[in-house]
């Protein structure tokens, strides 16, 4: 089993705070309190299951969160209750970081803010101008059609074959809208579905982009997910990459990595370094990203400006995420302990589902095979569950969700076929 490490540096000074209620929330709180005893203050709309009864964060409910003046008030009133303490503000979706940068000049008196500011997130998070920097720099990406829903029409999606995959430009944006079939990602057939997809959207108040890309084939096995930390001089100081065995597939978390196994990936860590230092970045970033099988690279999709949702995988793998933060942001040290590596190579599994149902997804061999060695060498790690946490209400709920996983994905998702191992393909 799998022992928490302390940080190699106590700082009994400090105070989380973290913007969101959803598993990244939790993770991120779950890894505060390893490496420093401390527990987080865990700001969400509602109090969910993954928060509620925890002992290990305080759960401030804030309806309004969606409200910048809202959450601003909420913030400081949170550091009032904290005085003398060190307080350090995350958010855990990009809609809250955004919410974060934009009130910074609110914020910055009472919170250490480990982000980049406004001009820097607006470049990497508009997708036409990340698919600019990634042909500057020679990186993999998707042929990319952006169209404004606000004008309406349709986009001219001649450059591009279908199937294509549709998705929010603007997720922030897109958070504070719903309509009937609403998901974070479409697959689209024809341009008549395309057409049918984006009239509903509009029709729905949101008025910014959606972005139509080629679609990559394979299954959730192809994807991939790179983290990576800048520090305060814009250096890439750490990089952790993972193979995705398979995603969620419930509307509202399509996409999420369900099962990951952390592994080397020098070459798309390499190029990943080459835009952040290009660009500027400072603290974290997290790349979703897909091996092409038709040519063998491996394509970036887009920056997410923080630590995902999936960000245990890191934690469970060997490097604490929050301790990056705290040593530079709040020490005032170099983010990495001495002789620490800058890259995570290690195999460890990572997941939120049960193992039969993780396994019953993996269709191919040689990964159902280093799926079940992970889980049988004790190298598997589901973060909800923490030894920390006993109480018994608790307890029941996450075993009540882990076992509606398998209605969901019975639901959303029937199993793939079996398939004989393929080439090993990483990076």
């Amino acid at each position: 089993m799998r022992r928490p490490a302390r940080a190699a540096v106590p700082a009994p000074e400090l105070q989380p705070v973290v913007l969101g209620g959803d598993i990244g929330a939790y993770s991120v709180a779950r890894a505060f309190h390893e490496a420093y005893g401390v527990r987080s203050v865990v700001v969400s709309t509602v109090a969910t299951g993954l928060v509620r009864h925890s002992r290990i964060l305080t759960n401030v409910v804030e309806p309004r969160i969606d409200d910048a003046d809202a959450a601003v008030a909420r913030l400081r009133a949170i550091a009032a209750e904290h005085p003398g303490k060190r307080l350090l503000l995350l958010g855990s979706a990009d809609w809250l970081v955004r919410t974060i940068v934009e009130n910074r000049d609110r914020l910055e008196d009472l919170y250490v803010v480990p982000y980049v500011d406004r001009a820097t997130l607006d470049l990497v998070t508009d997708k036409e101008s990340f698919g600019r920097l990634c042909a500057e720099l020679g990186l993999a990406h998707p042929t990319t059609v952006v169209h404004d829903v606000g004008a309406g029409g349709v986009p001219d999606t001649s450059g591009l074959r279908f199937p294509v995959i549709a998705k929010t430009g603007n997720t922030a944006a897109y958070h504070l809208v719903d309509f009937p079939g609403k998901k974070k990602v479409f697959t689209v057939d024809s341009p008549a579905e395309l057409a049918e997809l984006l009239e509903r959207v509009r029709a729905s108040g949101y008025t910014d982009t959606f972005v139509i890309q080629d679609f990559i084939p394979g299954d959730d096995s192809g994807m991939r997910i790179l983290t990576c930390y800048c520090d305060a001089a814009g250096r890439m100081r750490f990089a952790a990459f993972g193979h995705v065995l398979l995603e969620e597939h419930t509307p509202g978390a399509l996409g999420n990595p369900a099962g990951i196994i952390t592994q080397a990936g020098r070459e798309v860590v390499e190029q990943a370094r080459r835009l952040l230092e290009h660009i500027g970045w400072r603290g974290y970033a997290n790349f979703d990203l897909k091996y092409d099988p038709r040519d063998g690279r491996t394509v970036f999709f887009e920056l997410n400006p923080r630590l995902g949702r999936s960000n245990f995988y890191i934690t469970a793998a060997g490097r604490n995420t929050t301790e990056l933060y705290v040593r530079e942001r709040i020490q005032g040290l170099d983010p990495l302990p001495p002789g620490a590596d800058e890259q995570l190579v290690t195999e460890h599994l990572y997941t939120v589902l049960p193992r039969p149902l993780l396994l019953r997804y993996v269709a191919d061999d040689a990964l159902r095979a280093r799926t079940r060695r992970l889980f049988r060498t004790g190298r598997a790690t589901n973060p909800l569950w923490y030894a920390a946490e006993r109480d018994p209400r608790r307890i029941a709920y996450l075993v009540a969700a882990q076992l509606n996983q398998f209605r969901k994905y019975r639901r959303h998702y029937p199993p793939p076929p079996r398939r004989p191992a393929g080439p090993r393909v990483g990076g």
